[in-house]
């Protein structure tokens, strides 16, 4: 017998079983490359755990945000005249410029560099404190020509005030940088309910103590104050605290191209309300703007929460050697599934939303807010294209991607002024179209993006629309939208139109629907172990 098994364990280790051969070669698969997958599995489940629990606080930090907003801008609207509306929103203009030089792409270097030292986070400090001082200098300045530049002194206070906020927002950046990081939206979503509460409160009292457009100005202040303040408290222990200039040559070689992103996003987003300021008046940039604020609904509920999360998902997705362009897809059909059905849907409502939220006075903007909803819809699948080459470490192409998405912007604006806010709205549209082009060339070289996979992740969308859209478009068909019956509209085909879309997205197994499935259980199970 011992002699037997002797010379079995002989032929065994002689000729291995068979079915080990035949299982690695159907698989193809080494063991060690076996590993190497399980691995990079698990790295992928804990980042979509992190993503999920951050959505969840970006998602409730917008939301509330966008209910006070709403509330704000509906007695604001009441409160101030078009006029005094534009003559913030002018300022606002130059002061969202600022902010891009101010920021220098700090918090992006932060999140996207692979081996983030004590040096680098003092070096980019340092640069935050450098640019947002400078910035603030320069923005209190040009306040008087500025308001020469629009004919209007009312401007120069609001500037002046605006450029307190750039001595005060670099003690709180780099420490919400550093969370976001780690995807720990926590302190972020306290920040922002605290700051929008402050800013809530300001803005509508002093609107209603007669301060007019100053109430808007030092609404956005107290904000700003609120966040930093609460940002220095809740400071990690190991986050250095004092800045250095060793190490700046490396921050300052990743902020000359994200200057050059952020600032030419800033001039094509800017670019109409300061065109339209200039060549016809200021009522007419608040009739864009309130327009452009049905827009800014879906931006603050959906795109501001999710962009930020996205950034430093794609830039762990890069570091732990996964694929981006996977990601890229699956965070396109999810914004899709959930921004075409409501561009779609307000399009059709316009009338009846713009005469319940912002009253009879701005009826004029409803053509506007139709036209752009067409721009939304053509900009929405290449919203994240900045944020993965940022992620994949190619930030000088995504420079030169905004250089031509805004250079179609503006020259767009230069053509169609001329024809009234209407064409300035068409303008749009006709550059969003381009710059649809222009980002799917650039992706396809960086991330390998096909236009296939783009046209698949897109199509659960497409169907999710046809069908949340249905209700609206019925109504559209067969009722007469006025103002005697506007309410009436605007609530039932909201309530008609989310029925639909959450029904669709089921019937559809759009990921958006297996992704709030998942988040719901894993929810139900954290509150019933409580």
């Amino acid at each position: 017998m011992a002699l037997k098994r002797r010379l079995v364990k002989r032929l065994q280790e002689k000729f291995p079983p068979v079915r080990h051969r035949i299982s690695r070669r159907r698989t193809g698969i080494r063991r060690s490359d076996q590993r190497k997958d399980l691995s990079g599995t698990r790295i992928t489940g804990i980042l979509l755990s992190s993503v999920r629990r951050s959505l969840v606080f970006s998602l409730a930090d917008s939301y509330l945000g966008v209910a006070l907003q709403l509330v704000s801008s509906l007695i604001i609207a009441r409160l101030l005249t078009p006029a005094e509306i534009g003559v913030f929103s002018v300022a606002a203009i130059f002061a969202a410029l600022a902010s891009n030089f101010r920021d220098f792409g700090v918090g992006e270097y932060l999140i996207q560099e692979k081996n983030l030292t004590t040096k680098k986070i003092r070096a980019a400090l340092a640069a935050n404190i450098g640019l947002s001082w400078l910035m603030a200098v320069i923005l209190f300045l040009a306040s008087g020509p500025v308001a020469d530049f629009y004919r209007h002194a009312g401007v120069t206070t609001v500037m002046q005030i605006q450029s307190v906020n750039f001595l005060l927002i670099p003690f709180g950046a780099v420490t919400m940088a550093y969370y976001r990081r780690q995807l720990n939206y926590r302190p972020l979503f306290i920040a922002g309910l605290l700051a929008n509460t402050t800013s809530f409160l300001v803005a509508t009292t002093g609107a209603l103590a007669g301060f007019g457009y100053l109430a808007l100005a030092w609404a956005s202040l107290a904000g700003v104050m609120v966040t930093v303040g609460y940002a220095v408290s809740v400071r990690p222990a190991d986050l250095p605290f004092w800045p250095s200039l060793s190490g700046l040559r490396e921050v300052v070689n990743f902020g000359k191209h994200a200057i050059g992103i952020y600032f030419l996003g800033q001039v094509g987003k800017s670019a109409p309300e300061a065109v339209i300021g200039r060549v016809l008046d200021m009522a007419s940039v608040a009739f864009f703007s309130r327009a452009n604020g049905l827009m800014e609904i879906f931006n603050r509920t959906v795109l501001r929460a999710a962009a930020p999360i996205c950034l430093p998902y794609f830039a762990q997705e890069a570091r732990a050697g996964q694929r981006t362009a996977e990601g890229y897809l699956k965070a396109t059909t999810l914004l899709t599934g959930i921004g075409w059905p409501f561009f779609v849907y307000i399009g059709v409502i316009a009338y009846s939303a713009i005469r319940v939220l912002y009253g009879g006075q701005w009826m004029s903007s409803v053509p506007l807010a139709q036209i752009l909803c067409v721009v939304a819809i053509l900009e929405l699948p290449y919203w994240l294209a900045t944020e993965v080459m940022i992620a994949e470490g190619r930030i000088d192409q995504s420079n030169k991607l905004q250089f031509v998405v805004q250079g179609l912007r503006v020259a767009s604006l230069a053509l169609v002024v001329p024809f009234g806010l209407t064409g300035v709205c068409w303008g749009l549209a006709l550059a969003a179209l381009g710059g649809t082009f222009a980002s799917h060339r650039f992706l396809r070289q960086i991330i390998g993006l096909r236009f296939r996979d783009m046209v698949r992740a897109c199509i659960p969308s497409g169907a999710v629309t046809a069908v949340a859209a249905t209700p609206s478009l019925v109504v559209a068909l067969f009722i007469e939208q006025t103002e005697a019956n506007c309410l009436a509209v605007f609530a039932g085909c909201s309530l008609a139109t989310g029925a639909a879309w959450i029904a669709s997205l089921k019937i559809c197994k759009h990921p958006f629907w297996m992704e709030a499935v998942t988040l719901l259980e894993k929810m139900r199970k954290r509150a019933k172990a409580l």
